[in-house]
């Protein structure tokens, strides 16, 4: 064989190895959640470190101790696309027959992302059920899908309580984040009629647009990383992060849905909101807040948070 092909090949080879390490290497930064990683990120008292935060911790904490201190019951069902073991924590309030779904954000917990939701919920007496999303917290799973998988593990939830609550149960589907966009790309999988409304707060506009967002704050080429992330999802988890979307699938949605944003979100922006409402096609409302940072609408400014939900879920539970 002659020097220069034998030289090609072995840079073939070598950017083969390089391609193949970069894949894994972004696959595992990116969307895979090790059992170790799971428990350490299950504390709802991890301290954030952003300064955006330092005035809102104190707040967030007292709600999560006031959540720890009620009872609750473990709830666990099986993911209906491949069977993953999903569980939840269950508040009930109040006999009254509506029940909120609350969906955690990224690595996250729903305790510490839904504990306004969750003082919310106690203080109208509204029965809660606080998920722990699929490769998160208590629930089976080590593949972070970005709401591509979590949106079909909302509609088993949600068949799950008409299933054991009754057909007459009307659901308030919720969720922070990763959550938002999971509730999101759920509004156009076949819901039953028993889902009132969807409240999103701070929801990205679709998994490849928050990835290659992040990437490229964090110095990464993500002309390169994109492609391979994409690569390594379809060979190491049969996960294509295009398949859906938040703008998508409110394109095709008639289940109303509340929109909820900080104009201080340096994570997920703003913008994003914008353009998830532009695009929603059912009855819909756009919330921002004020200064408010990632995931901390609630504690920023909990009146506007609070009156809006209010009347926007109270308005769609009548029009039922």
């Amino acid at each position: 064989m002659p020097a220069l092909a034998i030289v090609l090949l072995a840079l073939l080879v070598a950017v083969a190895i390089l391609a193949a390490l970069i894949c894994d290497r972004t696959f595992k930064i990116t969307c895979y959640h090790t059992d170790e990683q799971k428990s350490r990120h299950n504390d709802p008292h991890i301290e954030l470190s952003s300064e955006q935060y330092k005035d809102i911790v104190p707040r967030m904490h007292e709600f999560i101790s006031e959540a720890e201190s009620m009872p609750f019951e473990w709830v666990e069902i099986r993911s209906s696309r491949d069977g993953t073991v999903l569980k939840g924590r269950y508040y009930n309030f109040s006999e009254v027959n509506v029940l909120n779904i609350f969906f955690h954000g990224y690595r996250g917990t729903s305790l510490r992302d839904g504990c306004g939701g969750f003082k919310m919920a106690r203080e109208k007496k509204q029965n809660i059920l606080l998920v722990d999303q699929r490769a998160n917290g208590e629930s089976g799973g080590n593949v972070i899908a970005f709401g591509v998988n979590e949106r079909y593990d909302c509609l088993d939830w949600v068949n799950y309580a008409v299933g054991r609550f009754g057909s007459d149960l009307k659901i308030l589907l919720s969720g922070v984040s990763l959550g938002a966009a999971t509730v999101l790309m759920a509004s156009d999988v076949g819901l039953p009629k028993n889902v009132k409304c969807i409240v999103a707060d701070c929801g990205y506009s679709s998994p490849k647009e928050i990835i290659c967002k992040v990437a490229k704050e964090g110095g990464f080429p993500v002309s390169i990383c994109w492609p391979l992330l994409k690569l390594a999802c379809r060979f190491r988890a049969g996960l294509d992060l295009e398949e859906a979307s938040a703008v998508e699938s409110v394109k095709h949605t008639d289940i109303p849905i509340l929109i909820i944003h900080g104009d201080d979100d340096r994570y997920v922006p703003c913008e994003m909101a914008h353009k998830i409402y532009d695009a929603c096609a059912s009855k819909k409302e756009l919330l921002i807040i004020p200064g408010a940072p990632h995931a901390a609408a609630f504690m920023v400014d909990e009146k506007m948070y609070r009156d809006t939900v209010d009347r926007f879920t109270e308005e769609c539970l009548e029009e039922s």
